[in-house]
């Protein structure tokens, strides 16, 4: 049997999709953003993600 190829599945997988609409204002800030970090803007929005539920969950 040959050896596997590919990527090696994430233990995460972002299988979901979703679209939001932004100001030009959240876009600037968001590109700033990952300016700054040197992450993806995916990687961004999920910290804010992140840092909303962590706020909430208090």
């Amino acid at each position: 049997m040959s050896p596997a190829y590919g990527r090696p599945p994430s233990k995460d997988p972002k299988i979901h999709d979703t679209k939001i609409r932004m100001s030009d204002t959240d876009i600037e800030m968001l590109e700033y953003c990952c300016e700054k970090t040197g992450k993806k803007k995916a990687d961004i929005i999920r910290m804010g993600i992140k840092r909303v539920y962590e706020e909430l969950k208090k």
